[in-house]
């Protein structure tokens, strides 16, 4: 009885051991950046990543580093980083120049893993069409958001409007929040008509910010795919198919615990509604409208 009662507390110890023994320490682990691709501001960008990165962390058991990039800095701070979360028109650049290959899309709205460029007036302008807007005033989103200046472009031009000469004047606000501006812009009158993104549209009206009835969509370009995560060459392929697996398979109840104690919905706060499947040839579309408007990675030399 005594040498069992012994090896009770014996087993135990060995259990405990072995355990510590397994979880290494986060100094010890090995470290991956991914690169998120900044949308209205660098503040705002890590406060809806963070708790999806570390989530990533947790569950795939390496050390996951979120770091905010400019969208006009990808292509130069690309070798800094692992993993990628960019939108569909960087994707195609960082593809082409870079090797970056998809992983997953992201879901929103209601167009799910995709959006759409509009060309929009208000109702009141009295303007009906895209042929209506020769000599206008047009504001545009920032050059490489695909569904804000890119797909505006596109479709316009396959009603036969060129802007560089067709309008009497575009612009590109500046700062944070580009999308809100295009849209208010529009909306107090500043301009003829405005490239909305069809999801930050969808958002405003759901947030009460705007009513759908003062607008008039003069043009939509063709769905593209949402924002993505992409991986890099020097990546492990078995770790960016895990990588993958857990992306795909997080819910809306799924929380992170962060550093402070605060336990936070990962989707909830990422502002996606999950995560969807997806391949290089979901982006040919994409690669169409860039070679058609002569953007970048098909842009003149």
């Amino acid at each position: 009885m005594k040498n069992k009662a012994l090896a009770l507390p014996l087993f135990s110890f060995l259990l405990i051991s072995l355990a510590a023994c397994a979880q290494k320490p986060a100094a010890q682990l090995p470290t991956y950046r991914i690169g998120y691709m900044i949308c209205n501001s660098e503040q705002e960008t890590l406060a809806r990543f963070q708790p999806l990165t570390t989530y990533l962390s947790a569950k795939i058991g390496v050390k996951f580093e979120a770091v905010a990039i400019d969208t006009v800095n990808f292509t130069k701070e690309i070798d800094t980083v692992d993993f990628t979360h960019t939108n569909s028109l960087l994707y195609i650049m960082l593809n082409r120049y870079h090797g970056v290959e998809s992983l997953v899309g992201d879901k929103r709205g209601a167009l799910l893993g995709h959006s759409k460029g509009m060309v929009v007036t208000l109702k009141k302008s009295g303007i009906t069409s895209i042929a209506d807007l020769k000599d206008k005033t047009m504001i545009f989103g920032p050059m490489f958001a695909p569904t804000a200046f890119m797909s505006q472009i596109y479709a316009m031009q396959k009603q036969g409007f060129d802007v560089d000469t067709d309008l009497a004047f575009y612009t590109i606000p500046t700062g944070s929040f580009k999308h809100e501006k295009v849209i208010y812009g529009l909306t107090l009158g500043k301009f003829d008509a405005a490239a909305f993104p069809y999801y930050d549209y969808e958002l405003m009206v759901e947030q009460g910010k705007i009513n759908p009835d003062d607008y008039l969509v003069l043009a939509e370009a063709p769905p593209i795919p949402y924002c993505n995560f992409g991986v890099t060459q020097k990546v492990d392929e078995k770790l960016a198919q895990r990588f993958k697996k857990t992306l795909l398979a997080i819910s809306g109840s799924d929380m992170a615990e962060m550093e402070d104690g605060e336990r936070v919905k990962i989707l909830e706060r990422a502002q996606v509604d999950g995560f969807i499947d997806i391949e290089d040839k979901d982006f040919d579309i994409v690669r169409e409208m860039a070679k058609a408007t002569k953007m970048p990675p098909y842009q003149e030399q």
